[in-house]
């Protein structure tokens, strides 16, 4: 919380103020997580971006939004530092990771934005202010923002929590990109829970997430199809379990029916979930874990 009220404190020192687009253009690690916080809490809107986004995208996202702020990663710099001459409405740019990389003065470095220590922070919004902006990947065209407000998300937070039947026990894996609405949500259910978050930048390593999830003892592990195809791959060469997971959950496509007696074996203890969303938007219906076998084809059932 600390780091979150000096970040908000440069930004507004910066003229970053309620209502302007904040650009996040990071991968998953606890200085994104901070910065999301940082942007909520002075009424500004963020936008998480995925650190893969080439350029151009991102000059358009940048461009598209009016960003007024952008909070980067330093090794990224080769991706943002050339848009700056052209983003004539950033007010601030931060990175975060090491300084010598960065080619641009006009980049603060993360570590420098906390050193004003904690601030004041502004009088709350409203509900039906903006939050956040989570763009479509642009994969059939320019990408598009869909407008999310702190009563749509924070109703949204608490209908995932109650069907999902999360407490501050759980343990949620985290290997989505946190600019993808599904990864957002695993680190806001975290927060407005207090759970554990165990956060990995990706699933590119398979073997070094399997020996987290055995450390941590990861108790949800929320998925895609290309992950769980390439879990059931891997147990038909070597059988491996997670005893300690006790809800899985997927979205984004569907997952296969043919996929599930496999993953009940992996994850023998946990309650299987197969929802389905509206794209950017969150998900919008969800299949009771206990009736995955009786109608294995069902999209379920509204949100609570």
């Amino acid at each position: 919380m600390r780091q979150v009220r000096s970040l908000a404190g440069y930004l507004t020192a910066q003229g970053v103020e309620r209502g302007d687009r904040c650009v996040i253009f990071m991968d998953n690690t606890l200085v994104c997580a901070v910065s999301v916080y940082a942007v909520l809490s002075i009424g500004a809107v963020f936008v998480v971006v995925n650190p893969q986004t080439k350029q151009n995208k991102l000059a358009y996202i940048l461009d598209d939004c009016g960003a007024s702020a952008l909070i980067s990663d330093s090794h990224l710099h080769r991706v943002f530092t050339p848009l700056l001459k052209t983003a004539g409405r950033l007010k601030c740019v931060i990175a975060s990771g090491d300084p010598s990389r960065l080619e641009a003065t006009e980049v603060t470095p993360f570590e420098q934005a906390l050193e004003g220590g904690v601030t004041e922070l502004p009088p709350n919004g409203i509900q039906k202010d903006l939050a956040a902006l989570i763009y479509t990947s642009g994969s059939t065209g320019d990408p598009k923002g869909v407008m999310h407000t702190h009563l749509s998300m924070t109703f949204a937070l608490g209908s995932l929590i109650e069907y999902l039947r999360l407490s501050s026990e759980d343990r949620i894996l985290l290997v989505l990109p946190l600019a993808f609405d599904y990864g957002l949500y695993q680190l806001l259910m975290s927060v407005q829970l207090g759970a554990t978050l165990v956060m990995e930048r990706s699933f590119t390593y398979p073997a070094v997430i399997f020996q987290r999830i055995r450390e941590e003892k990861v108790t949800v592990f929320p998925g895609v199809p290309t992950i769980f195809s390439l879990l059931l791959s891997m147990y038909q060469r070597e059988p491996f379990v997670f005893p300690s997971v006790t809800r899985v959950t997927n979205t984004a496509a569907a997952l296969p029916a043919e996929h599930i007696p496999l993953l009940k074996k992996i994850f023998p203890n946990a309650l299987i979930y197969k929802m389905y969303g509206l794209t950017e938007c969150k998900r919008v219906c969800y299949l009771e874990p206990e009736l995955i076998d009786v109608k294995p084809a069902s999209v379920g059932k509204a949100i609570p």
